[in-house]
């Protein structure tokens, strides 16, 4: 049974379990715009997918409806309406841990409208009184839930909006921008060019732990736009514990990410014995499996600050099909609310990561071959290192003002080329 067919049944279902509750609605709005510039660096060289070393700017913005209609207290719908338009420094290509997190890799500076979500959701409980109230906000109704409960999704998402959570760095509209701090960068999450898939999603939540479990579409190609309905030959599985702890009488959680790829890939070894420049096109099969894991961990030091951390890795041997082209992520951080200066609605951030790439995908860049986001022509190899700050100024209830600053080091992990010094001002209006 494929994807769309459980889809089908579960919206069966819901119409014959509609019940005598009174249905409720929730509606949200979101919009975000960003600036950025980035400045002259040197270069030796640059190839196909390098990011030009003279001054660039750019501007994104996306906007999103977030609509949720709850039928009953098991049942509800989500849909969220999205439009995005812009550019990314040199059509979102030359760093791996790339500088904004809101702009897809599609090059178009045409504001598109397209379905971001459309899903069905299912809660049941598992017993017990215990309940956790759920305050009103997008894809999701004011709700009072059991603790100890389970949670199905059938549909469009982001497989983003479930896993790899983390309070203190997880949202490009209001938290930090570059890709391999949002989120776990080595996590080649399967998702279409504007980052969402089709699949199925469940939850078992109770008071101190989570697990969570997805099946999900895998694009048809590298960073392709139309996702690849044959599941049952390639698709993305995913799972992830979380528990929730009080050290110190402040919350902390940790979160342990395993994630199986199946995809019509090629490798990177295959492609350096093809004659001339390495080529991962005549090294695809379909089936083609890549895995890795991740760790994730918050700790609140004060009602107004917290750290983070993560550590992803990968295998490393098969192309990059959907994310970005790391293969390992160190990263950790800090923010601060802006109460001890009267502004407590503010919020400052200073973030670091370290990203790397294996033995064969740094050979295969250093022959001259290319992914989909990254490649010189040429490489001399060292970690691509990421510093970003930022000081998020709450102007009204609705809207906030970023600046944002990222000083990258071997940006696609070439030693040839930078350092890059990237600004960012950032608007994000939201109701």
């Amino acid at each position: 049974m494929n994807v769309r067919s459980v889809l089908i049944l579960i919206l069966i279902a819901a119409a014959q379990c509609r019940g005598q509750e009174t249905p409720a609605w929730s509606i949200h709005f979101q919009a975000t715009s960003i600036g950025q510039w980035h400045d002259s660096f040197a270069s030796l060289y640059e190839g196909a997918n390098s990011l030009p070393s003279h001054p660039e700017r750019r501007v994104s913005l996306t906007g999103t409806i977030f609509i949720d209609y709850r039928l009953n207290s098991h049942w509800d719908f989500v849909a969220n309406p999205e439009i995005a338009g812009g550019k990314g420094f040199g059509q979102v290509t030359g760093i791996a841990g790339f500088t904004n997190g809101e702009i897809p890799r599609v090059a178009s500076a045409t504001p598109a409208l397209y379905p971001a979500r459309a899903f069905v959701r299912y809660t049941a409980p598992l017993g017990g009184e215990e309940v956790e109230p759920i305050e009103d906000g997008p894809n999701q109704t004011a709700a009072s839930l059991p603790v100890n409960r389970t949670t199905t999704i059938a549909g469009r998402f982001a497989l983003t909006d479930f896993f790899d959570n983390n309070t203190y760095s997880h949202d490009p509209r209001t938290q930090f921008m570059n890709w391999s701090l949002m989120y776990n960068g080595a996590w080649d999450y399967p998702a279409d060019v504007r980052g969402y898939t089709i699949g199925i999603y469940q939850e078992l939540h109770t008071r101190t732990w989570a697990l969570r479990a997805a099946m999900a579409m895998e694009p048809t190609v590298a960073n392709g736009p139309t996702l690849d309905t044959r599941v049952g030959r390639n698709s993305g599985q995913v799972v992830e514990f979380e528990r929730d702890l009080k050290p110190f009488s402040k919350p902390a959680a940790v979160r342990l990410l395993g994630f199986l790829n199946r995809e019509d890939a090629g490798t990177y070894r295959e492609a350096m014995q093809t004659a001339g420049t390495p080529d991962l096109g005549p090294t695809r099969r379909n089936g083609t499996i890549k895995y890795g894991f991740g760790l994730n961990v918050e700790q609140a030091l004060s009602t107004d600050a917290g750290v983070f951390a993560r550590y992803g890795w990968n295998d490393g041997k098969t192309e990059t099909w959907a994310f970005t082209e790391i293969d390992r992520s160190l990263s950790a951080g800090f923010t601060l609310r802006g109460r001890a200066w009267r502004r407590p609605a503010d919020v400052i951030g200073i973030g670091a990561v370290q990203n790397y790439i294996s033995g064969d995908h740094r050979t295969f860049l250093a022959a001259g071959g290319y992914g989909f986001i990254i490649g010189d022509g040429r490489l001399n190899y060292h970690p691509e290192q990421i510093l970003e700050s930022y000081y998020a100024f709450h102007v009204t209830k609705q809207w906030t003002v970023t600046a944002d600053y990222q000083h990258i080091n071997n940006p696609a992990y070439n030693r040839d080329r930078g350092p890059v010094e990237v600004a960012s001002l950032r608007l994000h209006w939201e109701r």
